[in-house]
């Protein structure tokens, strides 16, 4: 068998983006080259697209792509397998097993004439492969991770957002996500990106385009991402912007536009240091020449509700989830941080979205922020009870002390100390940041507590005392 690993996924995804989405099949005449060599694809062998998703026959996953493939005729049951992972699907039936799990699937396999066609989302999802497409000869150009060869003859990509620029897919900046929190627009970038920014009217809104850039394969994970390369964020609690709305824009050059619809016109300013984060930040003052968080003397504090969004973290024992937690004592933190005069504070985020790591570490960082707070569950043996502050740097260590103080009482759980880790958020901000893990999940005690408003409550009273404390308020 062909040990083509994790590769897989992007072949997947590309071909959910870049073949028609329409109810027929693929048109005839694609073609498909796996690390520089022509596959033949039979007449059983075509891609279709059915009912919005793509679906590829289980003889091109088995012969061309090298995937070890079993059909059970009796059981009419399809066994895909790599080294760590098997699949097992049922025709007509929209359950699947992912290593024994059962999960949904978007279109059940069917049975087509003489072969059975499984959805590429789906096994996409479990394996992947580099791919650049070539819209002008509709071909697909497949690269195995190991294989030390390029992608094909470097086509250019101008169907679905892949490169359209002379070159392949890898010369371009990948845009992770998108999100706004704070009074800012925040898109995060795996490469440095120079990004051109204006107004229009009629209505009014604020116009960020990316060039040289594609949505990452990933991106519709955590956000919405339609068959056009398209979708939006509802934004609430704004008073200046009604909504967030991007989608790309040209293939040539691949350029991502977002755009801000504001309800009236905004001063703004952007923040690109080329961090992986770019910010068109909102918080300006249109009488004067404006002000960032942290401004006027003020403490600015990065609270950080852990996980989110495509991320549940930690399931708790009666199956919660642990962003749930977290971002409810984030909140409680927020508002009683608002009372505070010489306190600013700036939420990673304030909904059930997914900010990556970078991106937290990153907006501390832009921001220049005084602390950073990062609040989650904790989960381990179902004996394991208590509260952890984790810390990486030295310069943290006076307010992991501080806060694990607070932590402690304001829980009423067991001490399990403060604690040295190398974790992102604590490692890559520049300013003291701790880790804060309020209690076990895991633990039917410590979660009967953390999911009632009095507990949490109460932690997010405890993180604020303990904050004031550090700055000697």
């Amino acid at each position: 068998m062909k040990k083509i690993g994790l590769g897989v996924l992007m072949f997947f995804a590309m071909f959910l983006l870049v073949f028609p989405q329409t109810g027929q099949a693929a048109s005839s005449g694609t073609s498909i080259v796996l690390d520089g060599k022509a596959l033949t694809l039979p007449a059983n062998g075509q891609v279709q697209n059915l009912k919005g998703n793509v679906m590829i026959p289980i003889r091109v996953v088995s012969e061309e792509l090298g995937f070890d493939v079993n059909w059970e005729k009796k059981t009419r049951t399809v066994t895909i397998q790599q080294p760590d992972t098997v699949l097992k699907l049922v025709v007509d039936q929209s359950t699947a097993l992912v290593n024994g799990a059962s999960v949904s699937l978007p279109l059940a396999p069917k049975l087509m004439s003489d072969t059975v066609i499984v959805p590429l989302r789906f096994v996409g999802e479990q394996m992947g492969l580099d791919v650049d497409w070539d819209n002008k000869t509709k071909t697909a150009y497949l690269v195995s991770p190991h294989s030390g060869s390029g992608s094909g003859s470097g086509g250019n990509a101008n169907s679905g957002g892949e490169s359209s620029q002379p070159g392949t897919v890898e010369n371009l900046a990948n845009v992770t996500g998108i999100s706004f929190n704070n009074n800012q627009l925040m898109i995060a970038v795996d490469k440095n990106v120079k990004p051109s920014v204006f107004t229009m009217s009629g209505p009014e809104r604020i116009v960020i385009d990316v060039p040289n850039a594609r949505f990452a394969d990933d991106f519709a994970a955590g956000q919405s991402l339609d068959a056009h390369k398209s979708g939006s964020l509802e934004v609430t609690d704004y008073p200046d912007i009604s909504k967030v709305r991007y989608a790309l824009f040209s293939d040539n050059p691949s350029t991502i536009r977002v755009v801000l619809d504001m309800h009236s016109a905004k001063k703004y300013k952007l923040v690109n240091n080329n961090d992986g984060l770019v910010i068109i930040d909102l918080n300006v003052d249109d009488s004067s020449s404006g002000s960032t968080p942290g401004g006027d003397g003020k403490k600015l504090v990065i609270i950080d509700a852990g996980h989110g969004g495509s991320d549940p973290g930690a399931i708790s024992i009666t199956k919660k989830n642990e962003k749930d937690f977290n971002l409810a004592v984030a909140l409680k933190v927020e508002e009683l941080l608002k009372h505070e005069p010489d306190i600013e504070v700036v939420m990673t985020r304030d909904g059930d979205t997914y900010p990556t790591l970078k991106d937290r570490s990153s907006l501390a960082n832009n921001l220049n922020a005084d602390i950073f707070i990062s609040i989650h569950g904790n989960s381990g043996p179902s004996s394991a009870t208590g509260v952890e502050t984790y810390y990486t740097r030295s310069d943290s260590v006076e307010l992991a002390n501080i806060m694990h103080k607070y932590l402690v009482q304001s829980t009423g759980l067991a001490d399990r100390k403060v604690r040295t880790k190398s974790l992102h958020v604590t490692r890559e901000t520049k300013m003291p940041a701790v880790l804060l893990e309020c209690g076990f999940l895991s633990n039917s005690g410590d979660e009967s507590k953390m999911y009632t408003e009095q507990f949490q409550d109460s932690v997010a009273e405890g993180i604020v005392k303990g904050i004031k404390d550090y700055f000697r308020m």
